[in-house]
């Protein structure tokens, strides 16, 4: 599959699963701004009711009070009047007594044997009509002076002032009573606290178990709204777990949201995994091309070399023959030497850092030797090597044979990688840092670039070179370099500049003498 197929799937699966979760989180949240919006509304008018409730309760007490007060003598003789004027109307019709027998009530089905026996009723029903009319005028007399009397009542009450504090005229006890009925009413079953204070702020009464938790988002209501303002009382009230009241009204969308956002997580990384797996499709198809071509040569070298031998002239002359045997060798040892770096990389792969041969070695002399048989290389492609050992404590342990493979891969890389316009320049030098001695193998190449820089330890990574086809290889040299170094302890990092050079730097920890 083409890189650019996976990139369109990408995109429209990314673009498909963002915006699912965009429209979950919205309806999420649009869900709380609705339960918010009728928790408000419930609220203010639990408070709204709470306050009438007090402002109701008040006015009642005052009528009673008022009317006790009021009714006390003038209404016991007013009503001792209507009863002796009934009590007359009766007697004159011969209905002596009668008025303890006739209700107020609404007419009703008996209850109970009437007082005037039947047939007083049936011949003294004209009587019984008179008195009937009678007692109906007493009552609307009555009715009329009542009303006349609560309407006194009440302008009194309206047109005296109050002399009462604000905290004196309100029951708090009732005033929680009410608030609770009433948010309990309108579906708000949650803790709350509430204070109640002046217009100006002066705090009248805190409830017992108030706390601060919450009080961001507090109501508020006007207690006695008609008085002046010197008259008036605010309830303020706020509920310290109103988010999570808020919150669990959609806690189901969360299950959901979550799924989404583990497809996401999981389609991300199947994306990651597939340009991966492309990635090292492409490695490893690269690695058999280079194999195909490294073997290739050394393979050829000695088919046309062995056929050389088989010619009866090459036979005669030792020196020919002598020089195609030397060919053989090399050849073999050099297709020996590559299966051993794809069998050493296999090793390490397997973490079989056992094999290693540890001892005490001399890293100035390491290095210097490994120089002296590397200059003449570098010197027959026009190039220059130079070391500056001044590392002091050289000591480390080390496997011998792999240390030397690791200071040859970097030189070799450095000729490969040379600068085919400029003259090549390597140097190679030691020096302690702290408890380590470090190595620096520098060259003036062609440099490698950054987003390269990262990737050169990889297995079987290589750096793309243009146009260039002559540099061959596994991709393998710096990744068994990084291998052996951190079996060693140590530590490895490149420095370049791409167009100027690279530089390779090995810390180890040596051995104090």
């Amino acid at each position: 599959m083409k890189k650019s197929t996976i990139w369109i799937i990408a995109i429209v699966m990314g673009a498909s699963f963002l915006a699912l979760l965009y429209l979950q989180t919205g309806y999420f949240e649009e869900a709380i701004n609705m339960r918010k919006q009728q928790f408000d509304e419930s609220v203010s008018r639990s408070l709204y009711q709470a306050a009438r409730n007090v402002e109701l309760n008040e006015t009642q007490a005052a009528l009673e009070k008022e009317v006790k007060k009021t009714l006390s003598d003038d209404k016991r003789r007013r009503l001792e009047a209507d009863e002796e004027l009934l009590n007359t109307a009766l007697n004159g019709n011969g209905l002596h007594g009668a008025a303890d027998s006739l209700s107020l009530a609404p007419a009703t089905t008996p209850v109970r044997p009437s007082a005037i026996p039947k047939g007083l009723i049936i011949r003294n029903q004209d009587a019984i009509g008179t008195a009937s009319e009678t007692l109906r005028e007493a009552v609307r007399e009555r009715y009329i002076y009542q009303k006349a009397l609560l309407d006194e009542v009440i302008y009194s009450l309206l047109s005296q002032s109050n002399d009462e504090t604000l905290a004196e005229r309100i029951d708090f006890a009732m005033l929680d009573r009410c608030l609770k009925t009433e948010l309990r009413n309108n579906g708000v079953n949650i803790d709350y606290h509430f204070t109640v204070t002046t217009t100006d702020g002066r705090e009248l009464y805190r409830c017992s178990d108030y706390t601060p938790e919450g009080e961001e988002m507090t109501y508020k209501q006007v207690i006695y709204p008609n008085n002046p303002p010197a008259q008036m009382a605010v309830i303020n009230i706020h509920f310290p777990e109103m988010n999570k009241y808020l919150f669990a009204s959609a806690k189901f969308m969360i299950p959901a949201i979550i799924f989404t956002l583990i497809l996401l997580i999981i389609f991300i990384f199947t994306i990651c995994l597939v340009f991966r797996q492309k990635r090292l499709t492409e490695i490893k198809n690269d690695f058999i091309n280079n194999m195909t071509h490294e073997f290739k040569t050394p393979i050829s070298t000695i088919s046309l070399a062995a056929q050389m031998l088989n010619d009866p002239a090459v036979g005669k002359s030792d020196a020919m023959f002598k020089h195609i045997s030397g060919i053989i060798n090399d050849e073999t040892k050099r297709l020996r030497f590559q299966v051993e770096k794809v069998l050493q990389m296999s090793m390490f792969d397997r973490q079989k850092a056992a094999t290693f041969k540890l001892k005490e070695i001399r890293l100035n002399e390491l290095i210097s030797d490994v120089a002296t048989t590397f200059r003449l290389k570098v010197e027959s492609s026009g190039g220059t090597l130079e070391t500056d050992l001044q590392a002091q404590e050289d000591t480390v342990f080390a496997d011998e044979m792999h240390f030397t493979n690791v200071i040859f891969n970097l030189l070799d890389n450095a000729v490969k990688y040379k600068d085919p316009e400029k003259e090549l320049r390597l140097k190679v030098s030691t020096w302690n840092e702290g408890q380590k001695v470090a190595i620096a193998i520098q060259d003036n190449g062609i440099g490698i670039k950054k987003e390269d820089l990262k990737k050169i330890f990889e297995k079987f990574y290589r750096v793309h070179t243009g146009n260039r086809h002559d540099v061959k290889g596994f991709g393998l040299g710096l990744a068994y370099v990084k291998n052996v170094i951190t079996n060693h302890k140590g530590n490895i990092h490149a420095e370049s500049d791409f167009g100027k050079g690279t530089k390779f730097i090995i810390t180890l920890p040596y051995i104090k003498a």
